[in-house]
């Protein structure tokens, strides 16, 4: 009855906190929920602001959200962090990381609308106009029409402005009106100010159609303005994309992406609990790559190869016709499943063995995707469609052919994704704000290493496909850290995927075009390898120490949630650090 009886006097101190406001003293933090309550709370309240301040690009959202950050690094100073138990600290170190990370991702933004504040001289007015309803100060139907109606000359002058900026210098009028001088902006720049207009036009949709309807002389006054800047806003994306970014979703598009930096890439690291330079991080990618070489010569002269790339051409050749592929990977994906669970490396529970289904991918969708994924309890199948060009279907079969499926199986469903999602579900699910790439791809490629270890490549055929698939993800840590420095650009990276890993060069594009495209965070390709790696380091400490079973080590990751790496080797050792803890584990060699 006293657990039951605190909790009840720790949820009415939280309600009546929350009455309030923001001048509630802080929370007592004595009892074993302390920092899960602390995160569900600041999980619910960074919602609550990402809804209401939801204007495109908004200063005043910038603001508010470093000001609920700042609030809640002062109350982080209120947890006694030396009474708090194993997962405590843990979640303590989380919570601190996250905070740190989202201040910096602020800054990231706010230089990043540095870069766009020229080309978009409408935003001001937008954030504006949906920022005085969001407050409910009504509207001035007269003057936002007014507003509104400036935007097309505005447009069209900075359109002006870019194009004398695309010419040569000795190319450009001699002079120019005050505010009418050239503007160069690049590719990068370009296409990420497309997305803002994008963003822009959706905040100005959403303020228009909540007066349209219900409020008196709004649409007589608002309607004909409020169209054309619609549709000269979308103009100027279409412009900013094409013509300046040269992207027009065709397959022969540039591949332009937005490099970070080193200094980012630093700080990107720390947040994932990284404790190597990013030069450190090339050396291991570039360590992995060459005995991924090595081994892969060894597969290839097992069949009669002098040359490793004749063999992962005999290989690529061994795929499935039309229509078997579905078949094919349902029956690599129960081998995989009967192999870990007969060896009773981990737990698989029934209804995670029993929810999840095949989709095929589309040929739009394998653009981005041109090999197998996971999606919510789904297998996700690349292979050709009918409307692909001849060249493309040969290239997409011979991709995902049956033994590079082989290991992709138990990559995407069980022991990996699917079975880690699964997990994610069920166990300490408010650890789900702290989701990392070094878990969740680490964790896949981890069983990658470990069945290789264990045997599951008992033909030179299935070795290299296990090995095209690691040479890969070592391939990834070199071009993308590259790229994120400004050592590689879109074309060589794309080269190296070819001549060194024998990618097809239209898979080795839309992977490319994948890592580059934004759609991923800037470590995310390198957190493959080298999630794996922390996770086979973390097993000698674990298993081979003798400190625990195999099926205990495996299970316990898998209850801690997605977080880095470090962190959860500090809970299952119980370590004891204090709140000031910085990545220190030298995991490598």
């Amino acid at each position: 009855m006293r657990q039951v009886s605190r909790r009840i006097v720790s949820v009415g101190a939280m309600l009546l906190a929350l009455g309030q406001g923001v001048q509630a003293s802080p929370p007592t933090f004595d009892d074993a929920d302390t920092m899960r309550t602390f995160i569900e709370r600041y999980s619910a309240d960074e919602r609550s602001v990402g809804i209401f301040y939801d204007a495109a690009w908004s200063e005043t959202a910038f603001a508010r959200r470093e000001a609920l950050i700042d609030a809640a690094l002062e109350r982080l100073k209120g947890v006694n962090h030396g009474e708090l138990g194993r997962s405590g600290r843990v979640d303590y170190l989380l919570m601190r990381t996250k905070l740190e990370a989202d201040r910096n991702e602020i800054a990231q933004q706010r230089r990043q609308w540095e870069q766009m504040r020229e080309i978009l001289p409408f935003r001001d007015d937008i954030v504006a106009l949906e920022e005085q309803r969001s407050r409910l100060d009504g509207v001035d139907a007269e003057a936002a029409a007014a507003t509104l109606a400036t935007f097309k000359e505005r447009i069209k002058r900075t359109r002006e402005r870019i194009e004398e900026g695309k010419k040569p210098a000795d190319q450009r009028k001699a002079e120019y009106a005050e505010g009418k001088s050239p503007i160069e902006v690049s590719p990068v720049v370009a296409r990420r100010a497309a997305r803002a207009v994008d963003e822009l036009r959706g905040t100005l949709r959403q303020w228009n159609d909540y007066f349209a309807q219900y409020t008196p002389e709004f649409d007589w006054w608002v309607n004909a303005p409020y169209n054309e800047a619609q549709r000269e806003m979308d103009q100027y994306a279409k412009f900013l994309r094409e013509s300046i970014a040269g992207i027009k979703g065709e397959p022969d598009d540039p591949l332009i992406g937005d490099p970070i930096g080193r200094e980012k890439l630093v700080q990107d690291l720390a947040t994932e609990w990284i404790a190597y330079t990013p030069e450190e991080i090339v050396a291991i990618g570039e360590r992995e790559f060459a005995w991924c070489e090595k081994e892969m010569k060894k597969a290839a002269a097992e069949l009669g190869f002098e040359n490793w790339r004749d063999g992962l051409e005999h290989v690529k050749k061994q795929h499935v016709g039309p229509g078997e592929q579905a078949a094919l990977t349902t029956e690599l994906t129960r081998e995989a499943i009967d192999f870990v669970t007969s060896r009773d490396m981990l737990t698989v529970p029934e209804l995670a063995n029993e929810i999840w289904r095949q989709t095929m991918l589309s040929a739009e969708g394998q653009r981005t995707l041109p090999f197998a994924a996971y999606g919510p309890q789904a297998f996700l199948i690349a292979y050709p469609t009918s409307g692909m060009a001849h060249d493309d279907k040969l290239m997409s079969m011979r991709g995902n052919n049956r033994y590079f499926m082989r290991i992709v199986a138990p990559h995407e469903l069980i022991p990996g994704h699917h079975l880690q999602a699964f997990f994610a579900q069920r166990e300490r699910p408010y650890r789900r704000v702290f989701a990392t790439p070094f878990l969740v791809e680490g964790w896949a490629l981890y069983w990658e290493m470990l069945l290789w270890d264990v045997g599951y490549g008992s033909t030179p055929e299935q070795r290299i496909g296990m090995l095209f698939w690691r040479m890969h993800r070592a391939a990834r840590i070199i071009v993308s850290m590259k790229f994120q420095l400004g050592e590689m650009q879109p074309p060589e990276m794309i080269d190296f995927l070819v001549d060194r890993v024998g990618h097809e060069r239209l898979t080795a594009t839309s992977e490319v075009r994948r890592f580059i495209g934004g759609d991923y965070g800037p470590l995310y390709q390198i957190a493959y390898m080298i999630g794996g790696l922390q996770f086979r380091a973390l097993r000698k400490e674990c298993v081979d120490s003798g400190l625990m079973t195999e099926k205990e080590f495996h299970d316990s990751i898998l209850k801690c949630g997605a977080i880095p790496v470090e962190l959860i080797r500090m809970e299952l050792l119980n370590q004891k650090v204090g709140p000031e803890a910085r990545p220190s584990w030298k995991w490598n060699g």
